[in-house]
């Protein structure tokens, strides 16, 4: 149970961690300081988390990662857009 547990706050904390950088990018529309290049390879890798998380059924992970891979191309969207 305490696994679960620290599953979930970690996986909350660092998903709702973008929350903050999706929202000041809507409203300002200035992505001119971020890197298309970091945000693609991290999507990967938090893409492969994901997977991780289906394959091995951790239901933290899969949670976390499929949000987080959500709010990631919505930076990669905005700075596509906004460029």
């Amino acid at each position: 149970m305490a696994r679960l547990i620290l599953g979930i706050m970690a996986g909350t904390l660092t998903t709702v961690s973008f929350l903050p950088q999706v929202i000041k990018m809507y409203r300002t529309k200035n992505v001119k300081d971020l890197s298309i290049a970091t945000f693609s390879i991290f999507s990967c890798g938090v893409f492969l988390w994901l997977i991780y998380g289906i394959v091995v059924g951790e239901w933290p992970i899969i949670l976390a990662n499929g949000m987080t891979l959500i709010l990631s191309f919505m930076i990669i969207a905005m700075k596509i857009k906004y460029k």
